[in-house]
C-alpha cells in the first residue's frame, strides 16, 4: 500500500485527503489544531477510512512508517521544521496545487498570482470561457480547491476545456513539475512578508510560477513589475497590459493588450468598450486586460469575451455592494487584507466614506493608507486586534476622527447612525487586514459584514 500523509486540515487538506484516497493511497491527516471546526471537517474523512489526528504534529523522525507523499496544505509554512525535515529525509513533498495538477496535466491551465488583483482577474477569466461555452473552471484560492476539480474529473469523467486557477504565493511555493499554458501575474507589493522573511523572497516565489508557462502576462501599469522585470528583460517574450495606452506598454507592444479610445485591444482587435464593465474602481479595467489576456491566450473569441464582460457582476468581498441606507451605498471589501487593496478600495468609493478597518494586522508600509484615508474618511470604526496599533498610528499621524469598536456588529450599528449625519458618501468595510483574529476567513467576515447590515435593515 503506497502511504501519503497531508498536513493541515483545512479546505485544501480535506480536498487533498479525498483525492489520494480516490487514487488509492492509504492517507493519514495531521493538523496540531484542535475544536469544534476541525472535528466537523475530520469526521467525514474518518468516516470514508481516511486516519485524521487533530491536535498532533507529524514528526517524520518518530513515525513508525514514513509516507511515500506527503501534501502540505497552503496554511502551513514551507520551512516549518517538520516539513524542512521531511525533504531532507527524501520524502516527496508537494502542494495540493501539485497534486491536482498530476491529475488534470492533459488540460490546458492559466495560473494567475499577484499582490491584489488576482480573484477578480481569474472570476473574470473564467467566465469568458463560460461566456463562450467551454468548461475552463475557476479553482485554487478562489472557489473550490484544485483537488476537489481533479476528484471530479477522475470520478465523473467531466471534459474540461480549462483550468483557470488563482495561486498565491503559499501555493506555488510548494509546486514542483507544474507546467501552464498561460501565466498571469497582476500586480506585486509586500504582502507575507512574516512567513517569507523578505521582499526578494517572496518576489522570486511568485516570479517563478511564470518560468513554469509558455505565455507571461504582466500588468505593465505595475511600478514594481515593470522595474523589476520590464527593465531587466527577464521574460523577453512575455505579453503586457497597460489601461494608458499601446504606448506606455514595457515590451513587445504588438502582442499587448491595452486601451484606447474607450476599448480595451487586443493585438491590434478592438475587443470590447471598457465601459462594458459593470465593476467600480479604474483598476478593474487592468483586470479586464489582463483577463482578455488570458483568455485569448488559449483560444478564446472575441465575442464570448464581450458578453461575459458585459455580464460580469463582480466578485464577493471585493467592492461589494452590499446595501443601501438612507441614500449612502455600504461596501464589502473584506479581501483587501493588507494596506495597497484597502488603498485601492478607499480610492474606488464616494468620499467622504465611513471605513471599517482593523483585524489582524501585517507586515508593510502603511503610508500611503494613512493619506488616503486623511483625504478620503469622515470616521474610521476600528476593530480587531489591531484597533489599538490603528488608532496609535492616527495619533501620530493627527488624525483624530476614529473610533475603537471592536466588533463588526458595533462597527455597522456605528455607521449606521453615523451616516447621515456627517455627509458619508459611503460606508466601506476594506480592513487592510488579515481576518484570523475574529474569523476563519475574510469570506466569513464578509458574511458577517453582509449579515449585520441587513439586520440593521430589516
Amino acid at each position: 500500500m503506497v502511504i501519503a500523509q497531508v498536513i493541515g486540515l483545512g479546505r485544501s487538506g480535506v480536498a487533498a485527503a479525498k483525492l489520494l484516497a480516490h487514487q488509492g493511497f492509504s492517507v493519514t491527516v495531521n493538523d496540531g489544531g484542535a475544536g469544534e471546526k476541525l472535528d466537523a471537517l475530520a469526521q467525514p474523512l474518518r468516516g470514508s477510512g481516511i486516519r485524521v489526528h487533530l491536535g498532533n504534529n507529524f514528526d517524520p523522525d518518530r513515525a513508525a512508517e514514513n509516507p511515500d507523499l506527503m501534501v502540505v496544505s497552503p496554511g502551513v509554512p514551507w520551512d516549518l521544521p517538520m516539513v524542512a525535515r521531511s525533504r531532507e529525509l527524501g520524502i516527496e513533498t508537494i502542494g495540493e496545487i501539485e497534486l491536482a495538477w498530476r491529475s488534470l496535466k492533459h488540460i490546458p491551465w492559466i495560473g494567475i498570482t499577484g499582490t491584489n488583483g488576482k480573484t477578480t482577474t481569474t472570476a473574470l477569466t473564467a467566465a469568458m470561457f463560460e461566456a463562450g461555452d467551454r468548461d475552463a473552471p475557476a479553482c485554487g484560492n478562489i472557489g473550490n480547491a484544485a483537488a476537489v476539480l481533479a476528484l471530479e474529473v477522475l470520478a465523473t469523467g467531466r471534459k474540461l476545456d480549462g483550468v483557470v486557477a488563482e495561486m498565491s504565493s503559499f501555493q506555488i511555493e510548494s509546486l514542483k513539475e507544474l507546467r501552464s499554458q498561460v501565466g498571469v501575474w497582476t500586480t506585486f507589493t509586500p504582502d507575507h512578508l512574516n512567513r517569507h522573511h523578505t521582499l526578494d523572497n517572496y518576489f522570486e516565489i511568485k516570479a517563478s510560477l511564470l518560468e513554469r508557462v509558455e505565455i507571461q502576462i504582466i500588468n505593465g501599469d505595475d511600478d514594481n513589475l515593470r522595474s523589476r522585470l520590464g527593465v531587466t528583460q527577464r521574460f523577453p517574450n512575455a505579453l503586457w497590459t497597460s489601461v494608458n495606452g499601446k504606448e506606455a506598454l514595457p515590451a513587445n507592444p504588438n502582442r499587448g493588450v491595452y486601451i484606447e479610445d474607450g476599448w480595451a485591444i487586443a493585438q491590434g482587435e478592438p475587443i470590447v468598450p471598457v465601459q462594458a464593465l459593470k465593476m467600480v474602481g479604474e483598476h478593474n479595467y487592468q483586470n479586464l486586460l489582463m483577463a482578455i489576456a488570458a483568455a485569448r491566450g488559449l483560444g478564446l473569441g472575441r465575442e464570448a469575451i464581450a458578453k461575459a464582460v458585459e455580464g460580469f457582476p463582480g466578485v464577493p468581498h471585493r467592492l461589494e455592494w452590499v446595501v443601501s441606507w438612507q441614500g449612502v451605498p455600504f461596501i464589502n471589501d473584506s479581501k483587501a487584507t493588507n494596506y495597497d487593496a484597502a488603498v485601492v478600495g478607499l480610492r474606488s468609493v464616494g468620499r467622504p466614506t465611513i471605513l471599517i478597518a482593523g483585524g489582524k494586522a501585517k507586515a508593510g508600509d502603511d503610508s500611503v493608507w494613512m493619506k488616503e484615508i486623511g483625504d478620503r474618511a469622515a470616521a474610521v470604526l476600528l476593530i480587531g486586534d489591531a484597533a489599538e496599533t490603528f488608532a496609535k498610528r492616527f495619533v501620530e499621524t493627527g488624525f483624530d476622527r476614529y473610533e475603537i469598536v471592536e466588533t463588526m456588529e458595533a462597527a455597522v450599528k456605528r455607521a449606521m447612525e453615523l451616516s447621515p449625519h456627517i455627509g458619508a458618501k459611503s460606508v466601506l468595510l476594506s480592513p487592510a487586514c488579515a481576518s484570523f483574529d475574529q474569523y476563519a476567513s475574510f469570506e466569513e467576515r464578509g458574511d458577517d459584514f453582509r449579515a449585520r447590515c441587513a439586520a440593521w435593515m430589516s
